[in-house]
């Protein structure tokens, strides 16, 4: 018998405005397809700081961690890329990633391209909006 697998919403969280972006809309996707939102920081200086930045993400988002939606935050070292493909598991999931203002963000324009060659489902880039900027504290 093939295993039941939740649907996931994975979302790349770094603090800035794209991913808070990315974040609000990951919380959207999840409710209305009943998946889990799986929020993932890679490479933080400790799991302690990361910890307290994806509280952070959430509060600056939406307001702190969202009622009816599981959330199943994921803290690993190592490149963002990778570790979000990992985090999918199939085409029925969705990845999310926050957009740069500006592609001179080359970490961040790699770890989309790695997403969108390798990921087994759906990859979307979500821009802050321009007249409200957000940060995470």
């Amino acid at each position: 018998m093939a295993e039941v697998r939740e649907p996931r919403v994975v979302v790349g969280v770094d603090g800035s405005p794209g991913s808070l972006a990315a974040l609000r809309r990951a919380v959207v996707e999840a409710a209305a397809r009943g998946a889990v939102l799986v929020p993932l920081l890679a490479g933080p200086p400790s799991e302690a700081a990361a910890r307290r930045l994806l509280d952070g993400a959430l509060r600056h988002a939406v307001g702190g961690w969202p009622d009816g939606v599981v959330v199943r935050p994921v803290v690993v070292a190592g490149a963002a890329g990778p570790a979000l493909v990992a985090a999918v598991g199939g085409p029925d999931d969705l990845l999310l990633l926050g957009a740069r203002e500006h592609r001179r963000h080359l970490r961040g324009a790699r770890t989309e391209r790695h997403c969108r060659l390798h990921a087994p489902c759906p990859v979307r880039a979500v821009a802050a909006p321009a007249d409200r900027p957000v940060r995470a504290a």
